[in-house]
């Protein structure tokens, strides 16, 4: 655990669509004298600009923002400076979503539903250049490694895996347009590249697919 002074306060740009989840981090973090939340964006091309502007210590990111999902926000902020430091606080809790945030160049990765107090150990640790795994999940990782054997999933894009994820969880085409802030054309062209891509041929098989690999839990 690191230790940080109240002088050395740690700066941090809030990236999330819920302005909700955005006072609520803010409020968590800046409880403390070592941290201050010195920017907030709610889509991905305010974040870029944030980022240039305010040159925060720790990113704080979702990994359902509109316009461009989180794995390709993460290569962005990293093309833009390599030392980004990027803790992702996201509602996905499965192992491979967290494989591939961390494969991506996330140093981070805390679930939505964990205790607020992992937030603030997790914000110290990135910002000291130490990874932070959510702690339900490092055993699973830890055992897993970061890098994972070629797997049925690994032919779909980043946005596609978003797409997988939200049908797995029975969300129709329609409302995952609307989450994912694209034209209900675009998500059902997603769909259909992703029941090509993984020779599917009903809803069924695909979640049966999720539920195999653990994405999503049978019920």
């Amino acid at each position: 655990m690191s230790t940080t002074h109240p002088e050395q306060v740690i700066r941090v740009l809030l990236a999330d669509d819920h302005p909700v989840v955005r006072d609520g981090c803010r409020n968590l973090l800046e409880s403390t004298p070592d941290i201050r939340v010195v920017a907030e964006v709610g889509d991905s091309s305010s974040l870029f600009v944030a980022y240039a502007d305010f040159s925060p210590d720790v990113v704080v990111l979702d990994m359902n923002m509109p316009e461009v999902g989180g794995i390709e926000v993460i290569h962005g902020l990293l093309r833009r400076d390599a030392e980004a430091r990027i803790l992702v606080f996201s509602m996905y809790d499965s192992d491979v979503m967290i494989q591939r945030a961390l494969e991506a160049g996330a140093l981070g990765y805390l679930i939505k539903h964990s205790q607020m107090s992992q937030m603030l150990l997790a914000v110290r640790e990135i910002a000291s250049g130490r990874p932070y795994i959510d702690a339900s999940k490092v055993m699973n990782i830890a055992a897993a490694g970061l890098k994972q054997e070629t797997g049925p999933l690994d032919c779909l894009t980043a946005r596609e895996y978003q797409v997988f994820t939200l049908l797995a969880e029975g969300k129709t085409v329609l409302q995952i347009a609307e989450i994912l802030s694209i034209s209900p054309k675009t998500a059902g062209v997603h769909h259909a590249n992703i029941m090509n891509k993984l020779e599917l041929t009903n809803g069924a098989q695909l979640v049966r697919l999720a539920v195999r690999l653990g994405i999503v839990v049978d019920v």
